[in-house]
């Protein structure tokens, strides 16, 4: 039976020599810059060709009775379209309103800013943008799913570099509010907005993402309420020291989870625990294998940001989330025929 000092005698030896050696025995591979700037415009156009399709089946089973009044200057599909584009060419509202001139050549659609900004926060597009979600996936026919999951930030202030701020403190679980700017009055400002992504390794692509303007822990829970209304099961997951608790893991049921323990970590716990713990030590560099493919998290969040910013030009709770699940859908389209 493991013992809570060889629990901790095998993480000291991990911290100090294993994983030096794990790493030099996976050294990271060179990008071929041609090959992925090739796969790159042919993801991009992929993308593009298939969003008004599958905008048009998340729309078709959305039925809206309305009171008398007057009748919304843009229909649905034009609202959705409308909002995913703004996204992808990372514009103000002001911006992307007076490049509406240029799409009504082929459109018709000419609004104010306004409109483009209440649409972040429309019930009836945000209906759509979950359809649309849940289609993605069925077309790719995901359903027993090997996963990894992490958490990252979004700069709400052109001041401040979520990477950069958190490297500083050594701490990416720091409350957006401790990060905060101050306004001249004294007021805190919020800095940053924490999103969770739950990244699918066959395919590439999230089943489930959350955000909170409070915390990681809040936004990974978050994403798993998501995951369990599209009826995917998770077979394994991945999760980062932050998460290392016999009640997290027990939480994930029958689904396998690697994780590094901390430093103070004991065998105390569930059955489920144990175990997990007994992988680690016994079967070290096979864990570490299936652990460290968490780093395609960090990877997928690189691509993002590259693709879609860092910066959420957002206020209001509701549409900084509107924006953000845009954001998680063009990288689902981006990558739908990566595998």
């Amino acid at each position: 039976m493991l013992r809570t000092e060889e629990l901790r005698k095998r993480i000291k030896f991990v911290d100090e020599y294993l994983m030096v050696e794990y790493k030099h025995m996976h050294p990271e591979k060179k990008r071929d810059w041609r090959t992925y700037e090739q796969r790159l415009t042919h993801r991009v156009k992929t993308a593009i060709r298939m969003v008004e399709p599958l905008v048009d089946e998340a729309v078709q089973s959305i039925v809206v009775h309305r009171e008398r009044g007057r009748e919304p200057e843009l229909e649905l599909k034009q609202k959705v379209l409308l909002l995913l584009i703004k996204e992808l060419f990372d514009r103000s509202n002001r911006n992307m309103a007076s490049m509406i001139d240029l799409f009504s050549l082929l459109s018709g659609i000419e609004v104010s800013y306004k409109t483009v900004e209440r649409l972040y926060s429309d019930e009836e597009v945000d209906m759509a943008l979950h359809n649309l979600h849940i289609l993605i996936l069925r077309k790719k026919g995901v359903q027993n799913v090997n996963a990894t999951g992490d958490g990252t930030g979004y700069s709400l202030t052109i001041r401040k570099h979520y990477a950069t701020v958190t490297e500083k403190k050594k701490d990416k679980t720091e409350e957006a509010s401790t990060a905060g700017d101050k306004k001249k009055d004294g007021k805190s400002v919020r800095a940053f907005v924490y999103s969770f992504k739950i990244l699918d390794l066959r395919t590439w692509l999230y089943v489930g993402f959350g955000m909170s303007m409070k915390s990681e822990k809040q936004a990974h829970d978050r994403a798993r309420e998501m995951l369990k209304e599209s009826d995917i099961k998770l077979d394994d997951m991945r999760l980062d020291k932050y998460y290392s608790s016999p009640t997290l893991v027990d939480s994930y049921g029958e689904t396998i989870v690697y994780i590094l323990p901390k430093t103070n970590a004991s065998v105390r716990g569930s059955l489920k625990w144990k175990k997990t713990m007994e992988a680690y030590v016994e079967q070290t560099l096979e864990y570490l294998e299936q652990y460290y493919k968490r780093e395609h998290s960090e990877s997928a969040f690189s691509q993002d940001k590259r693709w879609l910013g860092w910066k959420v030009e957002q206020r209001r709770d509701d549409r900084i989330e509107a924006a953000l699940t845009c954001a998680n859908l063009w990288h689902n389209m981006l990558n739908f025929e990566k595998t």
